[in-house]
């Protein structure tokens, strides 16, 4: 299963979330800091459903510079 995070961070703090999270969890494809409506994405790969919950709240959304995340589940 895949899925898209689509992070808001606290301003100027996005490489560091990214470095961070690509540092903490195994499961990512990808991570980068982007211009636009979102300041990173990061693109994780699990078996299930219940491995992107156990990360998403788990690490992802235990940061504290992170202010809000969108995630999309690729079908």
């Amino acid at each position: 299963m895949r899925a898209y995070v689509f992070i808001n961070t606290k301003p100027g703090a996005s490489e560091e979330v990214v470095k961070r999270i690509k540092s903490c969890v195994k499961e990512v494809v990808q991570a980068d800091s982007i211009y636009g409506r979102f300041d990173a994405v990061v693109i994780i790969e699990t078996p299930n459903l219940e491995n992107i919950n156990e990360i998403l709240y788990k690490v992802i959304e235990k940061d504290p510079n992170i202010i809000h995340t969108e995630t999309s589940l690729a079908l």
